[in-house]
């Protein structure tokens, strides 16, 4: 049986131009559902492989991208120390397709309109890959933690809970 061709995203083309590995997850998506958790359970992959990409504004940085495991939060002090702002809020969800060219649930860390500090949480370093969204609802891509670093120019530091 012939594989289904799966339609490239953004993110897809950008991590072939820089000749990234990745695989591709696809699911069926709905507008109740489009959180992390759910991606993760119906991809059928472990909760802890699943990130959320989480965008944020600090007092001195401005937009800020945090990249966290499905089943954990965002500590927002934490993440103003790691990313040198005193406070740290969430970007109103309004704003959300404007700044970054992505909606809730297909927010992807790579790909963004413009280049923004990106953390990935510390819980990545370790594993040999993760999961982030393709940017676009229903589909993700999985790639090593370090070509997500390369991409993003992230920092990996630790700003869960």
């Amino acid at each position: 049986m012939k594989k289904k061709k799966v339609q490239k995203t953004n993110v897809m083309r950008l991590l072939d131009k820089e000749k990234v590995t990745y695989d591709v997850h696809e699911y069926v998506w709905d507008e109740e559902h489009l959180d992390a958790i759910t991606a993760a359970d119906k991809t059928g992959e472990p909760h802890e492989k699943i990130f959320k990409t989480l965008v944020t504004t600090g007092d001195k940085t401005g937009i800020t991208v945090a990249c966290i495991p499905s089943k954990k939060e965002l500590d927002l002090k934490a993440l103003a120390k790691v990313s040198g702002n005193k406070k740290v809020e969430m970007l109103p969800m309004k704003d959300m397709e404007n700044i970054t060219g992505y909606i809730r649930g297909g927010c992807s860390p790579i790909g963004m309109k413009k280049h923004f500090p990106t953390y990935v949480a510390t819980q990545a370093e370790s594993m040999d890959t993760m999961i982030v969204s393709a940017g676009k609802r229903g589909m993700q891509v999985e790639l090593a933690p370090n070509d997500l670093q390369r991409m993003t120019n992230a920092v990996f530091g630790d700003f869960t809970v």
